[in-house]
C-alpha cells in the first residue's frame, strides 16, 4: 500500500541507457583518485616521502682499492684461508637478521665445496671425458651463482655508504676478483664503523655533590645558658612595677 501511495523517485534505466564502464571518471564508484602530493618520491630503505628539493648524496668511491689486502693483514689471513666465516661476518653486519653462520655454511658447501671437487676432477683423469665436461659445466654455472648470491649484498653495502662500482658491477667483482672483493668490504665496513665512533660528543660534568660537616655545626655560636636567680629578679621587677602603676587609683564612692 506505501508503495502505491508513494511513487519511487528513481529512475530505471535501461540497458541502453546505463552509462558504461569507459565513461566514469576517477572519484565516481568508490574509485581510486589519483593524488599526485601522496605519489611523490620515496626512500629506498624506510619508504619515506621524500620532499620535490632533496638530492640523494653522490656515491664515493671506496676508501681502499679492491686490490690493498695488505692494509689489513687480519681480514687478508681470514679472507684467505677462512673466507666463508669473513663472508658470514660481512652479512651479518649488513643483515641483523641473518646470523652469520647461515651464509658461512652456504659458501662452504657452494664455493669451497665446489673449488675441492674441481680438483679432485683435475686430479684424477680416469673419470670420463663427457663426465668430467659435465661436471666442469656445473662448476662453472655453480660459481656464476655464487657471484650473483654474494654481488647481491656488496650491493647492499654500496647502496648504504652510497659507493660507486668498483671496479666494475658487483656481481661480476665477486666472480672474477671474490676474495679481493670479500676482503675489500669487510674493511670498508670497518672504516665506516670506526668513523661514526670517533664523532665527537659532548662532555657534561656533573654538579659537585654537597655535603654538612659537623665543623660547621660546632661553628655556630650556641646560646647562653639561662641563670635562675638573673631570671627571678627581672620578673620580680616587672611585677613591682605593674603593681606600683594601680596604686595611683583614687576611689570615689557613688
Amino acid at each position: 500500500m506505501a508503495e502505491e501511495g508513494h511513487p519511487s523517485r528513481y529512475v530505471k534505466l535501461t540497458k541502453d541507457q546505463d552509462a558504461p564502464g569507459e565513461d566514469i571518471r576517477p572519484g565516481e564508484l568508490n574509485q581510486p583518485v589519483h593524488v599526485p602530493q601522496l605519489e611523490g618520491r620515496r626512500c629506498g630503505e624506510c619508504g619515506q616521502v621524500l620532499p620535490e628539493s632533496y638530492e640523494p648524496p653522490a656515491d664515493e668511491p671506496w676508501s681502499t682499492g679492491i686490490f690493498g689486502c695488505t692494509d689489513d693483514p687480519e681480514s687478508c689471513r681470514t679472507g684467505l684461508f677462512c673466507p666463508c666465516v669473513l663472508f658470514g661476518r660481512n652479512v651479518e653486519a649488513l643483515r641483523e637478521d641473518i646470523p652469520w653462520t647461515t651464509p658461512c655454511v652456504c659458501h662452504a658447501i657452494f664455493v669451497e665445496g665446489g673449488i675441492t671437487l674441481a680438483i679432485l676432477t683435475a686430479i684424477f683423469h680416469g673419470v670420463d671425458p663427457r663426465s668430467s665436461f659435465l661436471i666442469g659445466e656445473g662448476l662453472v654455472f655453480s660459481w656464476w651463482l655464487c657471484g650473483t648470491y654474494t654481488g647481491i649484498f656488496r650491493q647492499e653495502l654500496q647502496k648504504r655508504y652510497h659507493l660507486k662500482n668498483s671496479p666494475c658491477d658487483p656481481c661480476m667483482a665477486h666472480c672474477c676478483l671474490h676474495w679481493c672483493a670479500n676482503c675489500q668490504e669487510h674493511r670498508e665496513r670497518r672504516g665506516h664503523l670506526a668513523d661514526h665512533s670517533a664523532m665527537p660528543m659532548t662532555v657534561v660534568n656533573p654538579p659537585p655533590v654537597q655535603e654538612m660537616s659537623m665543623s660547621e655545626n660546632h661553628a655556630a655560636p650556641a646560646p647562653a645558658p639561662a641563670n635562675p636567680e638573673t631570671n627571678g629578679a627581672s620578673n620580680r621587677a616587672e611585677l613591682e612595677a605593674r603593681k606600683s602603676d594601680h596604686d595611683d587609683v583614687e576611689v570615689i564612692p557613688l
